[in-house]
């Protein structure tokens, strides 16, 4: 089934695809562009088209938009490969906490910034040992007049070593369930006692960081939201990130390549792009779904399963095309290498399938031997 853009979206659609040509052209290409395509000058190009904080609210300095402007022209951006990584962050997810949890003075100081793409934002969220348990972390923040004393460790922090601000998910209180005592911080990178590390992955990204805080001292006036009830903020922001366009089109620009070199004249391959075809339409309906916000709740992670399952399918597809001619090109075998990690970031696949049966369909956990 098509739906039928209307005109305005229609023009937004092919505004956002020139200037994604044109950042391309300045910038080069970037697989995973939201995550890996880093350069403030870009998201400060895209901020002064209006793109960065385009669905937030007018009182709060967006643009009012509907959601379904910005999943049309984040997919022409992340699906050419245009390097947003800059901004992505705090326009996905820490401006949109901001405004809802954050107070006056914060929402003043911070989300201007965020809006003109002048500051990079990372979470400190995931640790060691953790998983995808959050309710595991061990990162204290301990009150001490008016600052909390921060010591712990987190990993996998997109961004940090570019970062500005780290949105901190850590612990209060220890005294409660593991769910209770959790707060989120407002931490800049350049405070004393900070050490952030880059991890080099196995296809020479460096993205990925580990941070280690050894008694920082952070502002008591950079607690968002209500101390020790954090929680449910946090599982808001990773809805924010699980049903987005960039789980859909990350690595587009391989899927293109490979299918500008593909042999047509071969049955198999024909029907291997169309089933490929059919997985971004059913996929990008998918995404629409949660912007028009008709899913139900918690239905993201099914969202994300199919997305990325289908950006590993689109990796498989390429590696056949090109065959051994992908190793004569480092950029072309890292895409291929790195797939296997869409399904992991953001919450694994299994998580999210356990999300989908308990919260969503409301299967019974199988019991405990």
């Amino acid at each position: 089934m098509d739906f039928t853009l209307s005109p305005e979206l229609e023009a937004l659609r092919s505004r956002a695809k020139a200037v994604a040509a044109e950042g391309v052209a300045t910038h080069g290409v970037h697989n995973d562009s939201w995550i890996n395509g880093f350069s403030k000058e870009f998201s400060e190009t895209i901020a002064a088209e209006g793109w960065v904080g385009m669905t937030w609210p007018k009182e709060f300095g967006g643009g009012g938009r509907p959601n379904i402007e910005r999943i049309i022209m984040s997919e022409e951006l992340i699906g050419a490969g245009a390097p947003i990584a800059a901004s992505w962050f705090a326009d996905r997810q820490f401006g949109p906490s901001l405004f809802t949890y954050g107070t006056p003075d914060q929402q003043a100081e911070y989300l201007p910034d965020m809006l003109s793409g002048k500051t990079t934002w990372g979470i400190g969220m995931s640790e060691p040992d953790s998983g995808s348990d959050l309710a595991s972390l061990k990162t204290t923040a301990d009150l001490d007049g008016d600052v909390f004393v921060v010591n712990g460790q987190k990993i996998w922090t997109s961004g940090g070593a570019l970062a500005d601000y780290i949105y901190l998910i850590c612990r209060t209180d220890s005294t409660g369930k593991p769910h209770e005592g959790v707060s989120e911080l407002i931490v800049p990178t350049d405070l004393p006692g900070i050490e952030i590390r880059t991890i080099r992955d196995m296809v020479d990204n460096t993205h990925f960081c580990e941070i280690f805080f050894t008694d920082v001292r952070v502002p008591v006036e950079n607690l968002v939201g209500v101390e020790g009830q954090a929680f449910r903020q946090t599982m808001t922001q990773l809805e924010h990130e699980r049903g987005g366009i960039d789980r859909l089109v990350s690595n587009k620009p391989l899927y293109d390549h490979a299918r500008s070199i593909a042999d047509t004249s071969d049955p198999r391959v024909r029907n291997e792009i169309a089933t490929l075809e059919a997985g971004y339409h059913v996929g990008r309906l998918l995404v629409y779904r949660e912007a028009l916000r008709q899913a139900p709740k918690g239905f993201s992670a099914a969202t994300k399963v199919y997305c990325t399952e289908h950006e590993i399918r689109v990796a498989e597809f390429a590696s056949r095309v090109m065959g051994a001619a992908a190793t004569l090109d480092s950029q072309l075998s890292r895409q291929i290498a790195y797939s296997p990690s869409y399904k992991l970031a953001g919450g694994t696949s299994e998580i999210m399938r356990n999300i989908l049966g308990e919260r969503v369909l409301g299967l019974p956990r199988e019991p405990r031997a």
